[in-house]
């Protein structure tokens, strides 16, 4: 009797049914590091914002992978040489690039593990893997290092218009309803060629790619860059790093909870155990420690898990150049004494810096175009919007974070 295999298809609601191409990619899938990306927000606390932006780096990561098994189809129709060991590898890459989140993904970036980024992570991640997959990553890993010989594979998973772009951007605008940032993925891909092994996008692309590079400008600014967003990362990390504070002068204070082994630091990222520690953390560990925090001792950790909570966020004042060091001192002066703290605990509940945004950045690897008569150029050269810096034009806003209620 002939066994049947059954095909297993996740229901992609920005992409419909996506098919998982083999058992190696199912099997990376099920692991117990890549499901903890289903409690893992993709857009850390941009929900309070945009009520919708609840996906996570799961739905990210499979979306991902559906987009790059597109790019090899349309590659290899082009004539491109993209072998099944070469396949397998680009998949497991794209699909692994991020299982480094910690909790709330880039909110708490190098604060749980302090100084340590999540690509760091993500690598540890690949190579334990690897090693239980009995060196089944080990092509996967080159990819994402950048070491593979074939260059234009490395710039698939990253690169100023890689497959990781590809996704977020289409999937974060259509769950945050940010119509602007809604790019043509597909469109994109279909134009892809590989010329000296480099990826080149078509002639015929270049209005794709302006859209792009536009929608990445509107979505930082409209979503990512949202003050709510980001007054409320603000208050998340500082909500941790106080906690760190507290927690080595008080005894019992988070006493056996992961967390509290991290802000400890007793954790350390050459350890044997870093990672099945690490994967432990997820968003619902840090929302339980908010709402036992809301009754705190701590003035100031009780103040700031009650207003993540409750959604009542610190106010911020947006400048156009960097404010004095006498504003930024007068208003902790004030927070100290409404708050009857000092002005070092002031710290926690004033903050100040400035947001960035650039589409595009040329001194990356640009994004070159394949012209019909075979000639690649970059695409600032081409593109007619590029004379007034709309992509490559650094823009700012600094910014003083501190409580409503002091002014």
């Amino acid at each position: 009797m002939i066994q049947q295999r059954k095909l297993k298809v996740f229901n992609d609601p920005v992409y419909g049914s996506i098919g998982i191409p083999n058992d190696f990619i199912l099997e990376l899938i099920a692991h117990p590091f890549f499901q903890r990306l289903r409690r893992i927000s993709q857009m850390g606390l941009s929900y309070l914002s945009y009520p919708g932006a609840h996906h996570t780096r799961f739905h990210h990561a499979i979306g991902a992978m559906h987009l790059m098994n597109k790019a090899i189809t349309t590659l290899r129709y082009k004539g491109v040489e993209i072998n099944k060991s070469e396949e397998h590898a680009l998949l497991a890459a794209i699909l692994l690039h991020d299982i480094g989140h910690g909790p709330f993904s880039h909110a708490l970036e190098e604060v749980l593990v302090k100084d340590v980024h999540h690509e760091t992570l993500s690598l540890k991640f690949m190579q334990a893997l690897n090693e239980s997959f009995k060196g089944e990553l080990k092509m996967a890993i080159s990819i994402f290092e950048g070491r593979h010989p074939k260059k234009f594979l490395s710039a698939l998973v990253s690169s100023q218009l890689d497959i990781d772009r590809l996704d977020y951007l289409k999937r974060d605008s259509f769950f945050s309803g940010v119509a602007e940032g809604n790019i043509n993925s597909e469109r994109l891909i279909t134009t892809m060629n590989v010329q000296n092994d480099n990826i080149v996008i078509e002639e015929k692309g270049i209005h794709s790619i302006e859209k792009f590079l536009m929608a990445r400008r509107f979505m930082y600014w409209q979503v990512y860059l949202h003050k709510t967003s980001v007054v409320a990362e603000l208050m998340l990390k500082n909500v941790i790093n106080r906690a760190r504070h507290l927690i080595k002068s008080r005894s019992d204070f988070m006493h056996e909870t992961a967390v509290g082994e991290f802000l400890l630091d007793h954790i350390h990222l050459n350890q044997s155990d870093f990672l099945v520690k690490f994967a432990q953390l997820d968003d619902t560990d840090i929302i339980q420690l908010l709402k036992t925090w809301i009754d705190d001792s701590d003035s100031i950790l009780a103040f700031l898990s009650k207003g993540l909570i409750h959604r009542n966020l610190l106010d911020i004042r947006f400048y156009d150049k960097a404010p004095s060091d006498e504003e930024y001192l007068n208003i902790s002066k004030k927070v100290a004494d409404s708050f009857k703290i000092s002005l070092l605990d002031a710290e926690f509940l004033v903050y100040q810096g400035v947001l960035t945004n650039t589409p595009y950045e040329q001194n990356k690897q640009p994004i070159s175009i394949l012209k019909r008569n075979g000639e690649v150029v970059e695409f600032l050269n081409l593109s007619q919007f590029s004379a007034n810096s709309g992509f490559t034009a650094e823009q700012q806003r600094h910014y003083i974070c501190f409580p409503k209620s002091v002014f």
